[in-house]
């Protein structure tokens, strides 16, 4: 701390509201720079103004900057909340470096070491302070706080505060009452300023924000979410072998990062890395703190070029030079994905971002949100209202969901980000993720299905999401209101998987033929071009057709008489049209005279409880779970849920009985 008591701040060098200042002296003499990023400018001014700024802008765009230069230019000390003792440590490293006077206050300090820091601050010795949230619940140190000169109230990763967010944390609620009494450092009337930053907000999230931190009628900076230089891919993969077999490959020979939903996951794709000679490390929570910090040092000083992590690594990481971000594991939200994928290309410099989608590891995703996160004290997870938390756990599900969507869709990548955090300047397709890359002319069999899909959304009235026209059009009619029940597309495409009607939907409105509404119900319409494309008008269709999407393979029981006599059992893929399957004749009776009973209890046909298509492929793949009967054609999450558990326990009472393949049901 003696350091920082020889770097006594100067005085005050601009007053705030002095828009003709000209910042690109300080600018230059406090942290070298010749210019500001794109933004940037904007920010300093209105933090210097003196009202409360929400302040949006992406990974990598140097947010900091926007309370770090006002900082050296104000009386008194700027207040920083933030949420990682390691993004606290780098940056006041840095900052003392430049020969700013920073400081930090979190629990892995030594307890005279926070005090020197508090005393310090006091005295009026300090440019910055940050702070960890958790110090808000101290009595001692907000009777302290009372007696320091705050200069701007800022909250970094202002997303933790809300519910919304991808990272709620409940001592944020505090932050509001504890701005109230800090006293102001040019000696003005009322609280400092408070200024709120984040990377990741969503427009639900941005009034969550201003509410919870009580923001007085916030200037609000919403910076373009677009990070161009960053190439978007998804690739789907049938399971943990093909994992293995691509990350070597999309590591590359550059600096990366490789996220896992699981501290085991981190460690099995190190291991892969380093059995094909790649030098990697493992990051995760349960590891030491004395290893973890080595590998993040490791990484920051760019001593270490690929390490593999879970969502614990990475916050406040500034490697300017990573080329890829591969996901191993499907993230927990698009805004955990986005602020992940981040950390690649902040030179400007191309960079590539990987998804390894494979639906199988939604499970794990879905168990972590009910368990909860690796991370929380469970100390304080006591705490909490059960109500509050089943109310969060539903709001994760709903996120996975989204995110589940992005991964399945065949529109454009960048587009599906950018209009989840509702940037106005979405344009569709790009031209350069992984989907819009894959556009191609369509030939005479993709468009006549993509025109019965484009009529099912006229006849709809187009006032329907895409589930619900997807189910209409394959007649999966159960559940849909009756608007939707008689139409002349409902069924058009009976035989079809809803699922692949849903992605080819994706596609259509990638490729410009039909819009979907911003708002929480997603309705589809038809655009000029689509309704052109409909009539036939126009045939020169470019567009990226829903990929093939791998399964886990499935084993074909053969009978217990072929068990008994030795007989192998057969590995097969997806089931699909053109596959050579057969049924077990046994398992279609049962599942036919089930299907039967439930139609005629429910008083519809029998296609709308079980295509016969549908029917088949559960007789020959024998599911024995609801994950593997969820992965054949035409079961969706409704029928799953209505009619899974009876469907297994038929299939597994008459899978039983040695029968020989019988014909397709009538």
């Amino acid at each position: 701390m003696a350091a920082l008591t020889r770097s006594r701040p100067a005085d005050i060098v601009v007053s705030p509201g002095s828009a003709v200042f000209d910042l690109a002296v300080p600018l230059h003499r406090h942290f070298g720079h010749a210019s500001f990023r794109a933004g940037q400018e904007d920010l300093v001014r209105a933090v210097l103004d003196g009202q409360d700024v929400l302040a949006v802008m992406p990974t990598g765009s140097g947010k900091s900057l926007g309370y770090q230069l006002p900082a050296v230019l104000l009386r008194g000390t700027t207040l920083v909340v933030s949420p990682l003792i390691s993004l606290m440590k780098d940056q006041v490293d840095e900052l003392n470096r430049r020969g700013i006077a920073a400081a930090a206050l979190h629990s892995m300090l030594p307890s005279g070491e926070r005090q020197r820091a508090l005393t310090a601050a006091t005295r009026g010795e300090l440019r910055l302070l940050y702070v960890a949230p958790e110090r808000f619940a101290s009595d001692y140190f907000l009777r302290a706080l009372d007696t320091v000169p705050v200069a701007r109230f800022v909250v970094d990763e202002a997303h933790c505060v809300s519910e919304w967010g991808h990272d709620f944390r409940p001592d944020y609620r505090r932050l509001a009452a504890a701005a109230a009494r800090c006293g102001r450092g040019d000696g003005g009337q009322g609280r400092p300023a408070v200024a709120a930053f984040t990377a990741t907000a969503t427009p639900e999230v941005r009034d969550d924000i201003v509410q919870l931190l009580g923001l007085d009628a916030p200037r609000v900076i919403v910076a373009g979410f677009d990070r161009p230089n960053i190439a978007l891919h998804v690739r789907a993969v049938a399971g943990d072998t093909e994992k293995r077999t691509l990350l070597p490959q999309l590591v590359g020979s550059g600096r990366a990062l490789v996220y896992a939903s699981t501290r085991r996951g981190a460690e099995e794709a190190a291991d892969t890395l380093r059995s094909r000679g790649i030098a990697a490390s493992a990051y995760h929570a349960g590891l030491v703190d004395a290893e973890r910090t080595r590998v993040q040092d490791a990484f920051a000083s760019g001593q270490a070029r690929v390490v593999c992590a879970t969502n614990a690594f990475g916050m406040g990481i500034d490697r300017p030079d990573v080329e890829a971000v591969i996901h191993v594991d499907v993230p927990g939200s698009i805004e955990a994905y986005y602020q992940e994928i981040g950390r690649a290309g902040r030179d400007g410099r191309p960079a590539t971002a990987t998804l390894l989608w494979n639906y199988a590891d939604v499970k794990t995703r879905e168990f972590l949100i009910d368990r909860g996160r690796d991370d929380l004290d469970t100390r304080r997870a006591e705490a909490v209202d059960p109500a509050e938390l089943d109310r969060r756990k539903a709001l994760e599900h709903r996120k996975l969901r989204r995110m589940v969507a992005y991964a399945d869709t065949s529109g454009c990548l960048r587009a599906t980000i950018l209009r989840y955090f509702g940037d106005p300047a979405v344009v569709e397709p790009c031209g350069t993720c992984g989907n819009c890359a894959r556009r191609r002319p369509l030939e005479d069999r993709g468009r006549l299905l993509l025109r019965k899909i484009l009529s099912g959304i006229a006849r709809s009235g187009e006032r329907y999401g895409r589930r619900k026209v997807a189910a209409m059009l394959v007649g999966d009619v159960d559940e849909l209101p009756e608007g939707l029940r008689q139409l002349t597309t409902t069924g058009l495409l009976r035989g079809e998987d809803g699922r692949t009607i849903e992605r080819w939907i994706d596609a259509a409105s990638g490729a410009g033929l039909v819009a979907v509404t911003a708002d929480q119900y997603r309705m589809l319409s038809l655009t000029p071009l689509g309704r052109d494309v409909m009539a036939g008008r126009v045939e020169d269709v470019t567009i990226a057709p829903p990929a093939p999407r791998p399964v886990r393979s499935a084993r074909l029981r053969q009978g217990s008489g072929g068990a008994r006599s030795g007989g192998a059992r057969v590995a097969v893929k997806h089931i699909t049209l053109a596959s050579t399957a057969e049924p077990v004749a046994a398992v279609v009776d049962a599942l036919k005279a089930w299907r039967l009973d439930e139609a005629r209890r429910r008083a519809v046909a029998p296609f709308v409880i079980l295509h016969d298509r549908t029917l088949l492929a559960i007789a020959a793949a024998l599911p024995r779970s609801l994950d593997e009967l969820h992965a054949l054609p035409g079961v969706g999450p409704a029928k799953l849920a209505a009619y899974g558990e009876d469907i297994l326990s038929r299939v597994a009472s008459a899978g039983a009985e040695r029968s020989s393949p019988g014909p397709r049901p009538e």
